[in-house]
């Protein structure tokens, strides 16, 4: 069985097609745990309705006294109570397309090495029913060989040097096992990088399995966590936030004197010594312009053998 967790915050507008979605699921082995985060809306309303209505199937959760308490102990909430083997999570406003779950759970059992899955979720625009954002829709890249397994902690790795994308959370699908393993989600990481931070616990312990498949409408709109963290800065001063908390992470687990360490420590001189990585960045930049004139002015003046 797979549980289904589903944490929201005032999403009275997105959280009805978030649950349809899991209801059309053509696996249908499942439950839904959803996780009120202290709701002032109508969307504990729209919860507690779906629980009446499926009572075997739907669970309402939510925090003493109606407490907000961000994305990591609602998802940790939900994890406490989970009874399925594998676990998934649905943001509330995303959406799953019909076979996700099934194409997942095969997947899941033909590669029994590993604790976690993810594909390539749609970027959803079009939601909006405009023909501009329907243009805009795209698969999220994966940029790592489609279909394989990763090993740890090379997954890690390239998500530091900002070669990979962290999976969307909506997109995952985890072997309960392995969420224990790591001791879930961050409680004092709120909102902001609270995924990346449990991807990073997972990556660098167990093997990752990365499909080429898209099982997730991934919806883009202003009001997203993202979107107001990149608005008001809080994204980019979250970003070192999280960097320092890796630090001591991996010191904690003897990771230091590693290419992973020497990755993380790069990333972290981005934000100890701007002036110096922006001036680097600069002359490397510089370097490529003179460079390039250099060879077109040698293309002109002598033969091909010369230049």
């Amino acid at each position: 069985m797979v549980s289904v967790i589903i944490i929201f915050l005032n999403e009275e507008k997105f959280l009805d097609e978030a649950i349809a979605s899991v209801l059309v699921q053509s696996y249908t082995n499942w439950e839904i745990l959803l996780v009120d985060d202290g709701s002032s809306d109508s969307s504990g309303e729209i919860a507690r309705r779906y629980m009446a209505g499926y009572p075997e199937k739907i669970r309402y959760l939510e925090h003493s006294d109606h407490e907000n308490r961000g994305m990591s102990a609602s998802r940790n909430l939900g994890i406490r109570y989970a009874k399925g083997d594998y676990l998934a999570f649905l943001d509330a406003d995303d959406v799953w397309l019909s076979k996700k779950l099934e194409r997942q759970v095969a997947l899941m059992d033909l590669q029994p090495q590993a604790a976690m899955l993810y594909g390539s979720p749609l970027l959803w625009h079009g939601w909006t029913g405009r023909s501009a954002d329907i243009e805009r829709d795209s698969l999220q890249p994966i940029t790592v060989a489609p279909n394989s397994l990763i090993r740890p902690p090379q997954l890690l790795a390239l998500f530091l040097a900002r070669k990979v994308i962290t999976p969307a959370p909506s997109d995952v699908l985890l072997r309960r096992d392995s969420i224990r393993r790591v001791g879930g989600f961050e409680d004092r990481f709120r909102g902001l990088y609270e995924d990346q931070v449990f991807f990073s616990k997972v990556s660098l312990e167990m093997t990752v399995f990365v499909s080429d498949e898209c099982w997730v409408r991934h919806r883009q709109h202003e009001d997203s966590a993202c979107s107001v963290g990149r608005i008001t800065g809080k994204y980019h001063s979250g970003h070192v936030v999280f960097l320092n908390w890796m630090s001591k992470y991996l010191s904690a687990r003897g990771f230091q004197h590693t290419e992973l360490w020497n990755i993380l420590q790069q990333e972290l001189r981005r934000y100890r010594q701007p002036f110096i990585s922006r001036s680097i960045k600069h002359a490397l930049r510089y370097m490529r312009q003179v460079k390039a004139h250099a060879l077109c002015l040698a293309r002109k003046t002598f033969p091909a053998l010369i230049h």
